[in-house]
């Protein structure tokens, strides 16, 4: 308990980062859920082939694979358009930048179904009825899709963001000094690397379990009125 405290400095820094990275993860990849989720329902057939190769290509690769490749190979194609275009000079992206962005595409994949799943859920005669009231299709999205969309999607929302959670810790293998990278750095210096992984297990147990709760608290406010009628 002694290291523990000791450490305590760092196991937090990674821990704030952790959360950082998740959150950021979060808004890309909800942001990108809702787009492939109208794509996929769109009449397009090019909105929907484009969705679809989104989702199987990005759930068809490892994560780790992923990760890798944007840190790496996106710094390399970055810095060589720049080099052939001369609009700017050298760029490095940092582990921040590359994990977030990684994590947040990975998941947009997820979210895409999970959202669309939500969306077709709906009864269909709901929007109708917005439709034959002369509802505008902004208003038919903000008084009769979303709310029962976020309801509809919150068990699987729940999922993904826990997992989504988890998987920040595939980041410390290209540097990002995370929770999982802090704790294994502390370990190794002391030679206590089980105590340190065991810190990490209880932080990320306790995120997780506050998560649940916030996330389960937003599905009875969503589910207001729906278990009495």
């Amino acid at each position: 308990m002694e290291l523990i405290l000791d450490y305590r400095a760092q196991l937090v820094a990674g821990s704030l980062t952790t959360i950082e990275l998740a959150l950021a993860s979060l808004v890309l990849s909800v942001v990108l859920g809702l787009l492939g989720a109208g794509a996929k329902l769109s009449a397009s057939p090019a909105a929907r082939t484009t969705a679809g190769a989104y989702t199987t290509i990005v759930r068809g690769v490892p994560d780790l694979v992923l990760i890798m490749l944007v840190f790496f190979g996106g710094q390399v194609s970055v810095n060589a358009i720049g080099a052939l275009t001369g609009l700017w000079d050298y760029v490095e992206i940092s582990q921040f930048v590359a994990g977030a962005a990684t994590i947040g595409v990975i998941f947009g994949a997820y979210f895409t179904e999970t959202f669309r799943g939500a969306i077709l859920s709906i009864p269909r005669g709901q929007i109708e009825a917005g439709i034959a009231c002369g509802m505008r299709r902004s208003l038919i999205f903000r008084h009769i899709i979303w709310p029962q969309m976020v309801r509809y999607a919150l068990p699987g929302f729940t999922n993904n963001w826990l997992v989504q959670l988890k998987t920040t810790a595939l980041v410390s293998v290209i540097g990002l000094q995370d929770l999982v990278y802090n704790a294994f750095s502390a370990g190794r210096s002391t030679g206590a690397l089980f105590t340190f992984m065991a810190a990490a297990f209880v932080i990320y147990l306790a995120l997780t379990a506050v998560s649940d709760l916030a996330l389960r608290a937003l599905d009875r406010r969503y589910s207001r009125g729906v278990a009495r009628a």
